[in-house]
Formats: structure tokens, C-alpha cells, sequence
């Protein structure tokens, strides 16, 4: 798990280029679930990768700081956002002083955590009344060609490259609600968005080409303009602490 979620380091520019980024749908449920507005509040972005999820909380007023523990992330997040400060960590370790946050975000990250180590730092760093928001943005397998592409890829990995969503304990309940939305981009910006998963990042030069020519001959009938409307769904849950 290690070696997949350090495999983004190598990747960085192109994740940064063709991740999804999040609907504003999504900070307006974040603020619901919290019952606080995020202009103001103080908020830590854990595993912020390139700055997808930190970015938009900036835009919504947040004081948002972001922990990042990869190299290449990293320095593509200082690239791309040199006003947003950020520091070099893990949920595992949080280099945060005790109560000093109001908000603790997990974008897509939650599940490379230890949550036997995660989860007390979460309770350490959080302010009385504070709250831990974990979410994932997933293709919506209700579209049938995402559902086909979804099991494909099940087939290809033999489920090896699922990764452990059961969210914590130990924090109270959670509050989710799900979002969707939608976006077009290329077709060679969707097999480029597959390419930046962990699961392909590990898998090997070869194995990954022949994968996703075979994948751009399966999808290009289906959008002969040369656009993907990719519709997502961002499962978010909500414990305050």
C-alpha cells in the first residue's frame, strides 16, 4: 500500500492535469454537515496531493493549510499554488498542533491512512466541535459505458487494485450525502485521468500501454467527436467531533 500511494510522486504533473476536481455542490454540503460556513474557518487538507481539494477550500474563504507527505506532489502543489501554504506529512502523523483546526479534510485520501494511528490524531488536532470530512469523487456506474469500463478494469486487476474505504471509528456517527456532477473533457484526457490511478502506476509501462489501447478502441465508437461526458458521484461523510 506503501509503494501504490507514494506512486503518485512520479506522476504528479499529469494528476495534477487530468484528476477531476470537485463540484461546488460539495463545500456547500460540507458546510451543511458541519453547520459552519468554511470562509474563516480553519481547515487542514490531509494527503492534499497537488492541490485539487485545497484550492477550493481557499476559494471558499478557508484557512486551509495542506499535508502532503510526496516528494513530487509536493512540489507540484508549490508549483501551481506558491500562496497556499503547506507542510510535509501524513494522517498517520499530523504536523499539527493539539486543537488547532476546525475542519480536517481527507479528498480521495483517507483510505492510504492507518486509521488505528489516524483516527486519534484526527481527535488530537481537531477543536472541540470541529469535524473530520472524508470523501471520495467515483465514476457513477449507473451509466451503463462507465459500469462496462468499471467492470473491465475489475477484470484486469482481479479486484487487486480496490483499496479500503470502511470509514472510522471511534469519532462518533457520520453524516453522508452524495453528490453528483458531471464533466467533458477529451477522450485522451479520460484515459489519461485512468492512467494517473495508483493501480496503473504500479502495474508497469507495457502492461499499461497495451491496456489502454485496447481501451481507446472499445470507447472511441461510443464518442466519435472525440468527448467523454464523464459523470461522477462524490460520497461524502461527515463526523463532528
Amino acid at each position: 500500500m506503501t509503494t501504490r500511494a507514494r506512486s503518485f510522486d512520479a506522476a504528479a504533473a499529469s494528476y495534477a492535469a487530468h484528476r477531476p476536481s470537485y463540484p461546488p455542490a460539495l463545500f456547500d454540503a460540507v458546510e451543511s454537515l458541519t453547520g459552519r460556513p468554511l470562509a474563516g474557518a480553519r481547515v487542514a487538507d490531509v494527503g492534499a496531493g497537488t492541490g485539487i481539494a485545497t484550492a477550493l477550500l481557499h476559494e471558499r474563504g478557508a484557512e486551509v493549510l495542506a499535508v502532503e507527505p510526496g516528494d513530487g506532489m509536493a512540489a507540484e502543489f508549490r508549483r501551481t499554488y506558491p500562496g497556499i501554504s503547506i507542510v510535509r506529512g501524513d494522517g498517520d502523523r499530523l504536523p499539527l498542533a493539539t486543537g488547532s483546526v476546525d475542519l480536517l479534510t481527507y479528498a480521495q485520501a483517507w483510505h492510504w491512512t492507518d486509521p488505528a494511528r489516524s483516527v486519534p490524531e484526527a481527535r488530537r488536532v481537531l477543536r472541540p466541535g470541529g469535524a473530520l470530512a472524508i470523501w471520495w469523487n467515483d465514476a457513477d456506474a449507473t451509466v451503463p459505458w462507465i459500469a462496462e469500463q468499471e467492470e473491465r478494469l475489475r477484470v484486469f486487476f482481479e479486484a487487486k487494485g480496490e483499496t479500503h474505504r470502511t470509514l472510522p471509528e471511534g469519532l462518533g456517527g457520520f453524516t453522508s450525502r452524495s453528490v453528483t456532477w458531471t464533466r467533458r473533457i477529451t477522450l485522451d484526457d479520460h484515459l489519461a485521468n485512468l492512467a494517473s490511478h495508483s493501480a496503473f502506476l504500479v502495474l508497469g509501462e507495457e502492461r499499461t500501454r497495451a491496456y489502454f489501447a485496447q481501451e481507446r478502441e472499445l470507447l472511441a465508437p461510443l464518442f466519435p467527436d472525440g468527448t467523454v461526458e464523464e459523470q461522477y458521484v462524490v460520497n461524502l461523510s461527515v463526523a463532528v467531533v
